[in-house]
């Protein structure tokens, strides 16, 4: 008796080998390619508190205002194609009852454009493509994918700086559960701005430089650790005027201890986590584990049937002569 392979055993232990070769490759080359910042990006993250503002029409700081700040990020798929990075268009205003709702943002009580172009892969920002500030640090808007438990040097816009967002462990938010980071940025000098000598302590002089100050009360980020994403975010903007070579603010512009995201915005935030973080997971864990589970069951029992065969019965090579016939 002789064995010999059935072809369904060999179909089982083809593919068992396929997806041992396939695990690796997923977990590997996929998801590394998968985890990339995207080009075509369009969302808007609101921001509400309370805070100080100084009213123009009134020409003094009005307590106990609301503050609505709206951040729009769109991507400029051309120029992201074109340069082989993630460039983003940013556009952050900041508003109060009485300039909302606005027609143009350009009637917000503060407009900011700006341009951030990063490493699609390590989010590193890139100085390219008419990037605008030069920004700087490892992280902005978002964080890199795979987020550690360690500090990070954020770009603070406002400060035109990076400061240190230090890991301060876990939070959930909205039921799902993220890295909180948290900072703070002591008083800076951001700039100069002409003003009334009178609004600087300065009632002789019509007109003043005075310095423009930047401070905040604190920072606090909840990121997605799969993905970076930021799913809460908190900050406490003051933005004050000296007299030039003052040491003491002299009018606050803008004073808030909170401006946090909106319930809704923190829900679409994390709703998106979930569905990107997922997408990671699948490709980079649940598929590897499957195939190679499923691919060590199957080549073990394609090689099993391979070994046993099926038994037939050999030929001895004898070759069988005719019957004569009888013939009358």
């Amino acid at each position: 008796m002789r064995r010999t392979a059935s072809p369904l055993s060999l179909i089982l232990l083809g593919l068992g080998t396929f997806l041992l070769v396939l695990a690796p490759m997923l977990a590997w080359y996929v998801t590394p390619r998968a985890a990339v910042n995207p080009i075509d990006i369009d969302t808007t993250a609101v921001y509400k508190g309370t805070g100080s503002v100084f009213d123009t029409d009134k020409i003094e700081t009005v307590p106990d205002q609301e503050i609505t700040v709206t951040q729009r990020v769109r991507g400029n798929v051309a120029e992201s194609e074109r340069s082989g990075n993630a460039v983003w268009d940013v556009i952050t205003t900041v508003d109060t009852d009485k300039s909302l709702p606005a027609a143009d943002p350009h009637d917000a009580l503060d407009f900011t454009p700006h341009r951030w172009v990063m490493d699609r892969k390590t989010t590193r920002p890139v100085h390219c493509c008419e990037e605008s500030p030069y920004i700087e640090g490892e992280a902005y808007l978002k964080f890199p994918f795979d987020v550690e438990k360690r500090s990070y040097q954020w770009w603070d816009n406002t400060g035109g700086t990076t400061i240190t967002m230090r890991y301060d462990g876990t939070e959930k938010v909205q039921g799902y559960t993220g890295y909180r980071f948290t900072g703070t940025v002591a008083p800076r000098k951001v700039g100069t701005r002409l003003v009334p000598g009178s609004l600087v302590d300065e009632p002789d002089r019509p007109q003043v430089l005075a310095e423009e100050w930047y401070s905040n009360h604190g920072f606090k980020l909840v990121v997605d650790q799969a993905t970076g994403r930021v799913v809460y975010a908190q900050t406490g903007p003051r933005r004050t005027l000296r007299a030039p070579g003052a040491d003491k603010d002299a009018a606050v512009l803008l004073d808030s201890e909170k401006i946090a995201f909106t319930t809704a915005t923190q829900k679409e935030a994390v709703r998106q986590a979930k569905r990107d973080s997922g997408q990671l997971r699948m490709v980079g864990r649940t598929l590897p584990i499957g195939a190679a589970g499923a691919g060590f069951v199957l080549a073990v029992v394609g090689g099993v049937l391979v070994v046993r065969g099926r038994k037939r019965p050999e030929s001895t090579g004898a070759v069988e002569m005719p019957q004569p016939t009888l013939t009358i």
